[in-house]
C-alpha cells in the first residue's frame, strides 16, 4: 500500500478468527457473512485503489437490529469495525483493516417514506443518492446534492463524507440536506438525532455526525430535504483563452451578487477527454470552459444569463453557448459528470485530489499547479466546484512504472498543502480518510486534533470504529487528558504514530 501506515492488526483477534466467523454467522444468518479470500477481494479498497487490505470479514446486515448486534459484538471482543456503503469514496475511508470487520450496508437500500407536505424522504443508507430525486421526481421535486457519482453513490455515505456536487454553490452540501439520523453507536446502542422537523433543540448533534467518516456510529436510517425543480433552469457554456481568465471570471460573477445554481469548470485536457469519452457538444479550441447555471422564474433566468455573457465578454470569453433545451442542459452537465470516468480513456491510472480554495485565489493555484505538473512530470488535469473553491485535481500516472505512485502521492500532497497555505482547507466533500490523514498538522496544531479526537472518545472510547482514518497520530482516550511533550519526547511510546 505505497507508503501507507495503518495501525498493526491485533494478534489475539487475528487468532480469534475462525471463532469470530461463527459468532457473526450467528448474528447475519445466511449469506450475511463472507470470509474468503477470493470472495472479500471486491471489498479490499473503496475509490482510491492505490490502497488495498483484505478484512477479517465482511458481514452484510440487512436489518439495525443485526447492526447492532453486531457492533455490540465487536465492542465486546474489542474487534475494529469499518463501514461501508457502496465503496465510491475517493480518500480511502471505507479502507478495511487485517484485523476489522468490514460492514457492508448495501442490503439497507429501501426508501422508507416520502412525505411530499413537510418535504422530505426518509431513506435507508444504501438507497442511491439519484435514487432519492427519482423516487420524488413524479411530483416534481428532487434531491439538491448531487455527487458526479450520485448514480452509485449512497445516502449513507455521502452522510459519512459530507458529499457535495455540482449544485451545491447554491443548495448546500449534505450536512445542509439531511434533517435527521438513526445511529447505532459501537456498544449497540441505536440513537436517533433530528427527525422531520426544521431544527433540533439543544447541542447540533446531526452536524456533528454529518461527515465524521464512520469514527462515531453507523448510520441505519437518513431523513433528508426535498426541494420543488425550479420553473427554468439553462446552463451556459464559457469558454476561455486560459485557466486564469475562466477563475477571475468565477471570482467577478460571484462578486456580482450573481449565486448560479452550479458553477463548474474544466481545463483543456479535460474538455477533451470529456468530449471524446461523451460527446456533450464542448468547444474545443479553449484553454478553460466554465459551466454556469442559472435557475428560478424565466424571467429572471433569462436576465442572469445576459448579465453572466456580459461579466464573461469582459474578460475574455473566446466562445459563449446557452442551452434552450432540457436535453441540451442536461448534456451540459452529463460531459462533467462524466470527467473522472473519461481519464481513464486517457490514463491507465489517477489520483482524484479534493482541497478547497478562496474564489479570488483560483488563478494563482491554477498557475501553480501547473508549476508543480513540470516539477514532477506528470500530467494533471482540472475539473472543479469553481463557485465554491473546490478544486478536484485529477493526477495521471502509471501504477506499473516504478516510482510514479509515489510521485502522483507527492504531488497530491503538494497541492494541498498549497490550498492551506493560499487560506483554504484540505478537503472540500470527499473526507479526510487515509489519503489526506497525514496532513492534517498542515492545517490542525496537536490542540485542535486532540479536541476532535476527545469529541470521537465521546462515541467510541475504545477506538473501534474506523481507526487508522482522519487523525495522522492515535492516542488512548484516557491519554488525551493528560498529553504532554517534553524534551520533544511524547509519552506512551508503545502507541502507533503515523
Amino acid at each position: 500500500m505505497s507508503g501507507l501506515v495503518m495501525p498493526e492488526p491485533k494478534a489475539d483477534v487475528l487468532a480469534r478468527r475462525s471463532q469470530i466467523i461463527a459468532d457473526l454467522r450467528a448474528i447475519v444468518p445466511g449469506e450475511g457473512v463472507i470470509d474468503t479470500e477470493t470472495e472479500m477481494r471486491p471489498f479490499e479498497s473503496d475509490g482510491v485503489t492505490a490502497y488495498r487490505q483484505l478484512p477479517l470479514a465482511v458481514v452484510l446486515p440487512s436489518t439495525t437490529e443485526q447492526v447492532s448486534k453486531v457492533l455490540a459484538y465487536a465492542h465486546a471482543n474489542g474487534i475494529p469495525v469499518v463501514p461501508r456503503g457502496a465503496g465510491t469514496s475517493l480518500s480511502g475511508g471505507a479502507l478495511p483493516l487485517a484485523d476489522g470487520i468490514l460492514l457492508g450496508m448495501g442490503k439497507f437500500n429501501r426508501i422508507l417514506d416520502i412525505d411530499f407536505a413537510n418535504r422530505s424522504v426518509v431513506a435507508q443508507p444504501g438507497v442511491t443518492n439519484l435514487g432519492i430525486t427519482t423516487a420524488v421526481a413524479h411530483e416534481g421535486f428532487y434531491y439538491a446534492p448531487d455527487p458526479s457519482s450520485q448514480i452509485a453513490c449512497t445516502i449513507g455515505g455521502n452522510v459519512g463524507e459530507n458529499s457535495g456536487g455540482v449544485h451545491c454553490l447554491k443548495y448546500g452540501l449534505t450536512t445542509n440536506n439531511v434533517l435527521g439520523v438513526e445511529m447505532v453507536l459501537i456498544t449497540g446502542e441505536i440513537i436517533r438525532v433530528g427527525g422531520k422537523h426544521l431544527d433540533s433543540g439543544g447541542l447540533d448533534l446531526l452536524g456533528l455526525i454529518v461527515g465524521s467518516e464512520g469514527l462515531l456510529g453507523v448510520v441505519t436510517e437518513v431523513t433528508v430535504r426535498i426541494l420543488k425543480k425550479p420553473e427554468t433552469a439553462r446552463a451556459v457554456l464559457l469558454g476561455f483563452p486560459s485557466s486564469e481568465a475562466a477563475g477571475a471570471c468565477v471570482a467577478a460573477i460571484i462578486a456580482a451578487g450573481i449565486i448560479p445554481g452550479g458553477m463548474e469548470m474544466m481545463d483543456r485536457m479535460m474538455v477533451h477527454a470529456a468530449e471524446a469519452f461523451l460527446g456533450a457538444g464542448y468547444p474545443l479550441d479553449v484553454e478553460a470552459l466554465l459551466i454556469v447555471e442559472l435557475d428560478g422564474p424565466e424571467a429572471e433566468v433569462n436576465h442572469l444569463i445576459d448579465r453572466v455573457a456580459e461579466i464573461g465578454n469582459g474578460l475574455g470569453c473566446m466562445t459563449l453557448r446557452a442551452s434552450t433545451s432540457e436535453e441540451e442542459r442536461v448534456a451540459f452537465w452529463a460531459g462533467r459528470k462524466a470527467a473522472f470516468p473519461a481519464v481513464g480513456r486517457i490514463s491507465p491510472d489517477y489520483l482524484c485530489m479534493d482541497g478547497t480554495i478562496p474564489r479570488k485565489a483560483l488563478p494563482e493555484v491554477l498557475n501553480r499547479m501547473e508549476q508543480m505538473s513540470e516539477k514532477y512530470g506528470l500530467r494533471c488535469g482540472n475539473v472543479f466546484h469553481a463557485g465554491d473553491g473546490n478544486l478536484h485535481p485529477l493526477i495521471c500516472y502509471d501504477a506499473n512504472k516504478p516510482g510514479e505512485l509515489e510521485k502522483a502521492e507527492a504531488f497530491g500532497a503538494d497541492i494541498l498543502l498549497l490550498c492551506v497555505e493560499v487560506g483554504g482547507v484540505l478537503t472540500g466533500e470527499h473526507g479526510v480518510g487515509v489519503e489526506k490523514r497525514d496532513l492534517m498538522p498542515s492545517m490542525f496544531d496537536e490542540t485542535d486534533l486532540a479536541h476532535q479526537q476527545r469529541l470521537k472518545c465521546a462515541f467510541d472510547p475504545d477506538a473501534l470504529l474506523n481507526p487508522g482514518k482522519v487523525f495522522p497520530v492515535l492516542h488512548r482516550c484516557a491519554e488525551l487528558g493528560r498529553m504532554h511533550v517534553s524534551g520533544g519526547k511524547l509519552p506512551f511510546p508503545d502507541i502507533p504514530r503515523f
